[in-house]
């Protein structure tokens, strides 16, 4: 069996090594215990700045780090590469393609995966920011679609691959929207002088009537004021419901001529929760109890993406880096409680806010009960997600990236990988 423990201490496995798995094993280091964590990948991605991956703005090596470097000074903590396909929790032991895997206590923080709310022309045309495999792809397409327009002489069909539809409008779709916006008329420019890139569309689609839902309104309309000015055309209470090769389909209007189509409309559980079994809310998501834990397996905790929790108002815990940071750390204490034999507590979501940057010196913030924009709210982002990465190296070379772009006008990684 992979990673196998030796002695009698309790056995913790924690499957995703993202926000919510990494901050579970940090909770666990240095205890009475023997921890194994799986992912399917040898890194820890920093998934906030994957739109800059998919923008030219940053490489996928300095949003990522290596997992084993992260946790070879924690003793009691393992790393295994492996894709978790079932797990079954009377047996208490999980199954990769090539391991049964036991446990003592689990911790699911596996993730999510793009929903396309059942929209299958789209989920077979549309690109993604997810991963780091799905942002470099993303960015090599909009380099090779400036490469096709370049030797299209038709005006209709070099139009259509000169726009660009993003479908969702929340912090992902705003902030790809504005830096691809300043990708295209401020740095393509000056490399395809033989394009019209003025005639190149961005269009931003969202089906609520604002954007940033959640948010302020005024910083929602502040938000469209600046993506319109940096030349994106903004379409809320749109819907779309679905997509052909050189088209996208919205709901009674007429289609938008397009070659590429980025969906960054909404994300449900995992598909791994799919295959265990138990109650699952909205997107998929494995409901748990207030502590964290399967309501019949109280040795199971799920956090994250995966899990579905209220806050008191009633409102899900939303999928975001710092709930998914917090309740790893909770699920940690509790693992640890349940072993001393203490009651374990409920978790408490610490709502610290939301920041969207939207291009150069503009973004919104929500901060503790207050808001800023312009610039002070894009400087305050730029610190906050410098501060988050993992690495010393990673921070300095996105320091200098984002420098270099800021004073030159220039994306340091402009290369089409097949």
């Amino acid at each position: 069996m992979a990673g196998q423990a030796t002695g009698k201490r309790a056995r913790v496995v924690i499957v995703g090594a993202g926000f919510g798995g990494l901050w579970a094993a940090k909770g666990l280091a240095g205890h009475d215990v023997d921890v194994l964590l799986i992912d399917r990948n040898n890194f820890h991605t920093f998934v906030p700045l994957l739109y800059q991956v998919a923008a030219g703005e940053l490489a996928p090596e300095q949003i990522a780090y290596p997992v084993r470097s992260i946790v070879r000074r924690q003793g009691n903590v393992r790393f295994l590469m492996a894709e978790v396909e079932r797990v079954d929790l009377e047996a208490r032991c999980l199954y990769t393609r090539e391991d049964r895997i036991p446990y003592d206590y689990l911790v699911l923080a596996a993730g999510s995966v793009t929903n396309y709310f059942g929209l299958e022309s789209v989920a077979q045309r549309a690109w993604t920011m997810k991963d780091l495999s799905s942002a470099v792809a993303l960015r090599s397409r909009v380099l090779e679609i400036l490469e096709r327009a370049v030797r299209e002489e038709d005006p209709r069909r070099r139009q259509a691959l000169l726009t660009f539809v993003i479908v969702g409008g929340g912090p992902t779709g705003v902030e790809f929207a504005a830096t691809l916006a300043e990708l295209i008329w401020q740095v393509l420019v000056k490399d395809y002088p033989e394009l019209p890139l003025t005639e190149a569309r961005i269009i931003l689609v969202e089906a609520m009537p604002s954007l940033l839902p959640g948010m302020h309104p005024e910083l929602a309309a502040y938000a469209r004021e600046t993506l319109e000015q940096k030349g994106v055309e903004v379409r809320l209470g749109t819907m779309v419901i679905g997509a052909s090769d050189h088209e996208v389909l919205l709901k009674d209007q007429p289609p938008i001529a397009a070659e590429t189509l980025v969906w960054t409309a909404g994300v449900r559980a995992n598909d791994l929760a799919d295959r265990m079994g138990v109650e699952q809310a909205r997107g998929g998501r494995v409901v748990v109890t207030p502590e964290l834990h399967l309501p019949s397996y109280p040795e199971v905790y799920v956090v994250g993406d995966m899990a579905y929790q209220e806050d008191p108002a009633g409102r899900p815990i939303p999928q975001v880096a710092p709930a998914a940071i917090q309740q790893g750390s909770h699920a940690a204490r509790n693992i640890l409680r349940a072993i001393r034999g203490e009651a374990l507590l409920p978790f408490q979501y610490r709502d610290m806010g939301t920041m969207v940057v939207i291009g150069r010196n503009r973004g919104v913030a929500h901060v503790f009960g207050r808001t800023a924009r312009g610039f002070l709210a894009w400087l305050a982002w730029l610190i906050v997600h410098l501060l988050r990465l993992i690495g010393f190296r990673n921070r300095l070379l996105v320091l200098t990236n984002w420098a270099w772009n800021y004073l030159f006008y220039e994306r340091a990684v402009r290369l089409i990988l097949k």
